[in-house]
Protein backbone atom coordinates (compact mmCIF):
# COMPACT_ATOMS: atom_id res chain seq x y z
CA UNK A 1 0.00 0.00 0.00
CA UNK A 2 1.13 3.70 -0.36
CA UNK A 3 2.60 5.15 2.68
CA UNK A 4 3.78 7.96 1.64
CA UNK A 5 3.57 10.86 -1.29
CA UNK A 6 7.08 12.32 -1.60
CA UNK A 7 6.84 15.44 -3.83
CA UNK A 8 9.57 15.97 -5.95
CA UNK A 9 13.47 14.79 -5.53
CA UNK A 10 16.49 16.61 -4.30
CA UNK A 11 15.33 20.07 -4.99
CA UNK A 12 18.13 21.64 -3.80
CA UNK A 13 20.30 19.84 -6.13
CA UNK A 14 20.84 20.80 -9.93
CA UNK A 15 20.44 17.19 -11.37
CA UNK A 16 16.74 17.49 -10.33
CA UNK A 17 15.83 20.94 -10.72
CA UNK A 18 17.06 23.83 -12.39
CA UNK A 19 17.55 26.52 -9.45
CA UNK A 20 19.41 28.72 -12.23
CA UNK A 21 16.21 29.63 -13.97
CA UNK A 22 14.36 29.58 -10.57
CA UNK A 23 16.85 30.99 -7.97
CA UNK A 24 14.86 31.30 -5.03
CA UNK A 25 12.75 28.58 -5.46
CA UNK A 26 9.62 30.66 -5.56
CA UNK A 27 8.43 28.40 -8.58
CA UNK A 28 9.46 25.23 -6.44
CA UNK A 29 7.49 27.09 -3.57
CA UNK A 30 4.43 27.35 -5.39
CA UNK A 31 4.39 23.86 -7.19
CA UNK A 32 4.51 21.84 -4.15
CA UNK A 33 1.75 24.01 -2.02
CA UNK A 34 -0.40 23.42 -4.89
CA UNK A 35 0.80 19.70 -4.99
CA UNK A 36 0.62 18.98 -1.52
CA UNK A 37 -2.74 20.73 -1.20
CA UNK A 38 -4.09 18.46 -4.06
CA UNK A 39 -2.79 15.01 -2.24
CA UNK A 40 -4.43 16.35 0.74
CA UNK A 41 -7.63 16.68 -0.92
CA UNK A 42 -7.36 13.18 -2.58
CA UNK A 43 -6.35 11.54 0.95
CA UNK A 44 -6.35 13.66 4.38
CA UNK A 45 -4.13 10.69 6.27
CA UNK A 46 -1.80 10.59 3.17
CA UNK A 47 1.69 12.07 4.90
CA UNK A 48 2.95 14.45 2.13
CA UNK A 49 7.04 14.72 2.64
CA UNK A 50 8.90 16.96 0.91
CA UNK A 51 11.27 15.55 -1.57
CA UNK A 52 14.52 14.68 0.21
CA UNK A 53 17.35 17.61 -0.21
CA UNK A 54 20.70 17.24 -1.23
CA UNK A 55 22.70 18.64 -0.06
CA UNK A 56 21.51 18.27 3.55
CA UNK A 57 21.45 21.89 4.27
CA UNK A 58 19.26 23.83 6.86
CA UNK A 59 19.09 27.15 4.79
CA UNK A 60 17.52 25.30 1.92
CA UNK A 61 14.57 24.25 4.91
CA UNK A 62 14.75 27.73 5.97
CA UNK A 63 14.02 29.33 2.52
CA UNK A 64 10.94 26.49 2.60
CA UNK A 65 9.86 27.81 5.53
CA UNK A 66 10.09 31.35 4.69
CA UNK A 67 7.77 30.14 1.59
CA UNK A 68 5.09 28.25 3.43
CA UNK A 69 5.93 25.53 2.56
CA UNK A 70 6.57 23.53 5.40
CA UNK A 71 3.37 24.28 6.48
CA UNK A 72 1.85 22.37 3.42
CA UNK A 73 4.40 18.99 4.21
CA UNK A 74 4.14 16.77 7.05
CA UNK A 75 7.56 15.17 6.63
CA UNK A 76 11.28 16.66 5.72
CA UNK A 77 13.73 14.31 3.94
CA UNK A 78 17.44 14.49 3.55
CA UNK A 79 20.01 12.68 1.75
CA UNK A 80 23.20 11.35 2.39
CA UNK A 81 26.11 9.94 0.82
CA UNK A 82 29.49 10.94 3.25
CA UNK A 83 31.26 7.74 1.37
CA UNK A 84 31.11 9.21 -1.78
CA UNK A 85 29.86 12.36 -2.86
CA UNK A 86 29.22 14.79 0.42
CA UNK A 87 32.00 16.63 1.79
CA UNK A 88 31.37 15.65 5.72
CA UNK A 89 32.44 12.18 6.99
CA UNK A 90 29.66 9.43 7.90
CA UNK A 91 30.29 9.92 11.51
CA UNK A 92 29.00 13.55 11.05
CA UNK A 93 25.45 11.93 10.37
CA UNK A 94 24.61 12.79 14.02
CA UNK A 95 25.42 16.13 13.57
CA UNK A 96 23.55 16.80 10.08
CA UNK A 97 20.21 16.00 11.33
CA UNK A 98 20.65 17.98 14.44
CA UNK A 99 21.10 20.82 11.69
CA UNK A 100 17.51 19.64 10.38
CA UNK A 101 15.90 19.02 13.72
CA UNK A 102 16.80 22.80 14.96
CA UNK A 103 15.20 24.54 11.68
CA UNK A 104 11.68 22.49 11.81
CA UNK A 105 9.98 19.87 14.43
CA UNK A 106 8.03 17.98 11.51
CA UNK A 107 9.21 14.20 11.37
CA UNK A 108 12.79 13.64 9.49
CA UNK A 109 13.48 10.88 7.03
CA UNK A 110 16.37 9.88 5.66
CA UNK A 111 15.29 8.47 1.82
CA UNK A 112 18.47 7.61 0.47
CA UNK A 113 21.88 6.60 2.14
CA UNK A 114 24.17 4.54 0.32
CA UNK A 115 27.72 3.55 -0.33
CA UNK A 116 28.66 2.94 -3.92
CA UNK A 117 31.23 -0.28 -4.71
CA UNK A 118 33.33 1.70 -6.67
CA UNK A 119 36.54 1.02 -4.70
CA UNK A 120 36.13 -2.67 -2.82
CA UNK A 121 32.38 -4.14 -1.76
CA UNK A 122 34.18 -4.03 1.62
CA UNK A 123 33.58 -0.12 1.41
CA UNK A 124 29.88 -1.18 1.06
CA UNK A 125 30.08 -3.31 3.80
CA UNK A 126 31.73 -1.02 6.57
CA UNK A 127 29.37 1.87 5.37
CA UNK A 128 26.08 0.02 5.61
CA UNK A 129 27.01 -1.06 9.58
CA UNK A 130 28.46 1.97 10.38
CA UNK A 131 25.20 3.69 9.08
CA UNK A 132 22.95 1.66 10.80
CA UNK A 133 24.64 2.30 14.35
CA UNK A 134 24.61 5.91 13.41
CA UNK A 135 20.77 6.46 12.26
CA UNK A 136 18.84 3.86 14.25
CA UNK A 137 16.82 5.70 16.47
CA UNK A 138 17.45 8.96 15.17
CA UNK A 139 15.62 9.50 12.08
CA UNK A 140 11.71 7.90 11.87
CA UNK A 141 12.66 5.75 8.44
CA UNK A 142 15.83 5.15 6.66
CA UNK A 143 15.79 4.19 2.85
CA UNK A 144 19.09 2.31 1.78
CA UNK A 145 20.13 3.32 -1.60
CA UNK A 146 19.30 1.06 -3.47
CA UNK A 147 18.69 -2.37 -4.42
CA UNK A 148 20.50 -3.02 -7.48
CA UNK A 149 23.49 -1.28 -9.56
CA UNK A 150 22.50 0.87 -12.29
CA UNK A 151 22.51 -0.68 -15.38
CA UNK A 152 25.69 0.72 -17.36
CA UNK A 153 23.51 1.27 -20.80
CA UNK A 154 21.79 3.40 -18.62
CA UNK A 155 22.84 7.46 -18.47
CA UNK A 156 22.85 8.48 -14.80
CA UNK A 157 19.96 11.23 -13.45
CA UNK A 158 22.75 13.92 -13.58
CA UNK A 159 23.21 16.83 -16.07
CA UNK A 160 27.46 16.40 -15.73
CA UNK A 161 28.57 13.06 -16.66
CA UNK A 162 31.56 12.34 -17.46
CA UNK A 163 32.87 15.80 -16.22
CA UNK A 164 32.12 14.72 -12.65
CA UNK A 165 35.08 11.98 -12.71
CA UNK A 166 34.64 9.19 -10.76
CA UNK A 167 31.92 10.85 -9.08
CA UNK A 168 29.55 10.29 -12.21
CA UNK A 169 31.02 6.67 -12.29
CA UNK A 170 29.92 5.96 -8.63
CA UNK A 171 26.31 6.32 -9.66
CA UNK A 172 26.58 2.64 -11.05
CA UNK A 173 27.88 0.58 -8.22
CA UNK A 174 24.89 1.82 -5.24
CA UNK A 175 23.46 -1.89 -5.46
CA UNK A 176 23.21 -4.64 -2.60
CA UNK A 177 22.98 -6.54 -6.11
CA UNK A 178 25.24 -6.14 -9.27
CA UNK A 179 23.74 -5.36 -12.60
CA UNK A 180 23.15 -8.82 -13.12
CA UNK A 181 21.46 -9.90 -10.02
CA UNK A 182 24.24 -11.63 -8.44
CA UNK A 183 24.48 -10.43 -4.74
CA UNK A 184 27.52 -8.52 -3.25
CA UNK A 185 28.79 -8.68 0.13
CA UNK A 186 26.32 -6.67 2.27
CA UNK A 187 23.44 -8.09 0.65
CA UNK A 188 23.24 -10.80 3.29
CA UNK A 189 24.26 -8.22 6.06
CA UNK A 190 20.90 -6.49 5.02
CA UNK A 191 18.96 -8.65 6.66
CA UNK A 192 20.39 -7.77 10.21
CA UNK A 193 18.97 -4.00 9.37
CA UNK A 194 15.45 -5.13 8.10
CA UNK A 195 12.56 -4.23 8.92
CA UNK A 196 13.67 -1.62 10.54
CA UNK A 197 15.42 -0.11 7.12
CA UNK A 198 14.01 0.10 3.64
CA UNK A 199 15.27 0.49 0.25
CA UNK A 200 15.52 2.81 -2.10
CA UNK A 201 14.80 1.42 -5.58
CA UNK A 202 13.74 3.40 -8.81
CA UNK A 203 12.29 1.68 -11.48
CA UNK A 204 12.80 2.95 -15.08
CA UNK A 205 9.95 2.70 -17.72
CA UNK A 206 9.15 -0.78 -18.58
CA UNK A 207 11.86 -1.86 -16.04
CA UNK A 208 12.91 -5.69 -16.40
CA UNK A 209 13.85 -6.18 -12.97
CA UNK A 210 10.52 -5.36 -11.51
CA UNK A 211 9.80 -8.99 -10.66
CA UNK A 212 12.99 -9.84 -9.60
CA UNK A 213 13.42 -7.05 -7.05
CA UNK A 214 10.14 -8.12 -5.71
CA UNK A 215 11.03 -11.32 -4.92
CA UNK A 216 14.53 -9.94 -3.56
CA UNK A 217 13.35 -6.99 -1.24
CA UNK A 218 10.85 -10.12 0.42
CA UNK A 219 14.17 -12.36 0.55
CA UNK A 220 15.49 -9.71 2.72
CA UNK A 221 12.91 -8.91 4.95
CA UNK A 222 12.21 -5.45 3.48
CA UNK A 223 8.64 -3.86 4.43
CA UNK A 224 9.23 -0.05 3.45
CA UNK A 225 10.07 0.48 -0.41
CA UNK A 226 10.55 3.97 -2.09
CA UNK A 227 10.12 4.73 -5.75
CA UNK A 228 9.08 6.90 -8.42
CA UNK A 229 6.20 7.62 -10.01
CA UNK A 230 7.76 10.31 -13.25
CA UNK A 231 5.66 13.34 -14.39
CA UNK A 232 7.53 12.72 -17.71
CA UNK A 233 6.87 9.19 -17.73
CA UNK A 234 3.52 9.91 -17.78
CA UNK A 235 3.41 10.70 -21.32
CA UNK A 236 4.75 7.92 -22.49
CA UNK A 237 2.94 5.12 -24.55
CA UNK A 238 0.78 2.87 -22.55
CA UNK A 239 2.16 4.80 -19.37
CA UNK A 240 -0.57 3.91 -17.09
CA UNK A 241 0.00 0.35 -17.95
CA UNK A 242 3.31 0.31 -16.92
CA UNK A 243 2.33 2.15 -13.22
CA UNK A 244 -0.37 0.00 -12.52
CA UNK A 245 2.22 -2.81 -13.11
CA UNK A 246 4.60 -1.03 -11.23
CA UNK A 247 2.29 -0.35 -8.38
CA UNK A 248 0.38 -3.79 -8.36
CA UNK A 249 3.60 -5.36 -7.76
CA UNK A 250 4.53 -3.57 -4.60
CA UNK A 251 1.25 -3.47 -2.95
CA UNK A 252 2.73 -5.86 -0.55
CA UNK A 253 5.00 -2.89 0.89
CA UNK A 254 4.72 -0.05 2.29
CA UNK A 255 5.58 2.33 -0.96
CA UNK A 256 6.80 6.15 -0.77
CA UNK A 257 6.00 6.92 -3.83
CA UNK A 258 8.12 9.71 -5.25
CA UNK A 259 6.47 12.50 -7.78
CA UNK A 260 9.00 13.84 -9.77
CA UNK A 261 10.98 14.63 -13.01
CA UNK A 262 9.42 17.49 -15.64
CA UNK A 263 7.70 16.46 -19.32
CA UNK A 264 9.88 18.07 -21.72
CA UNK A 265 6.92 19.90 -23.15
CA UNK A 266 5.48 21.62 -19.84
CA UNK A 267 8.94 22.29 -18.68
CA UNK A 268 10.27 26.47 -19.01
CA UNK A 269 13.25 24.13 -20.35
CA UNK A 270 12.43 20.76 -22.60
CA UNK A 271 14.37 19.35 -19.72
CA UNK A 272 13.54 17.00 -16.75
CA UNK A 273 14.69 19.27 -14.27
CA UNK A 274 13.17 22.26 -15.60
CA UNK A 275 10.31 24.35 -13.50
CA UNK A 276 6.96 23.75 -15.33
CA UNK A 277 5.91 26.87 -16.86
CA UNK A 278 1.95 25.60 -14.36
CA UNK A 279 3.01 24.22 -11.46
CA UNK A 280 -0.51 23.15 -11.11
CA UNK A 281 -0.41 20.89 -13.98
CA UNK A 282 2.05 18.79 -11.54
CA UNK A 283 -0.51 19.25 -8.70
CA UNK A 284 -2.95 17.41 -11.35
CA UNK A 285 -0.37 14.45 -12.02
CA UNK A 286 0.01 14.19 -7.84
CA UNK A 287 -3.43 14.32 -7.58
CA UNK A 288 -4.44 11.57 -10.71
CA UNK A 289 -1.89 9.22 -8.64
CA UNK A 290 -2.84 9.17 -5.35
CA UNK A 291 -6.71 8.46 -6.91
CA UNK A 292 -5.22 6.03 -8.53
CA UNK A 293 -2.78 3.93 -5.75
CA UNK A 294 -3.95 5.35 -2.21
Amino acid sequence: MVEAAMLWNEPNNLSHWNFEIDPDWKIFAEMVKLAANAVRAENSRLPRVLGGISPIDPQFLKNMQRQCVLKHVDVVAVHGFPLDWNHWTINEWPTKLAEIRAVTELPLWVSEVGVSTFGAEEVQEFGLRRTAELLRGRAERVHWYSLYDLPRAWPATTRHREAEGSSYYRHFYMGLLREDGTPKLAFEQFREYTPEFGICQWFHYEDHRLDDAVSRLKELGVKHVRTGLSWADSFRPDAMKWFDRQMKALEDFEVTVTFCFTPEHAGLQPNHTSPPREPGEFADFCASMVRRYS
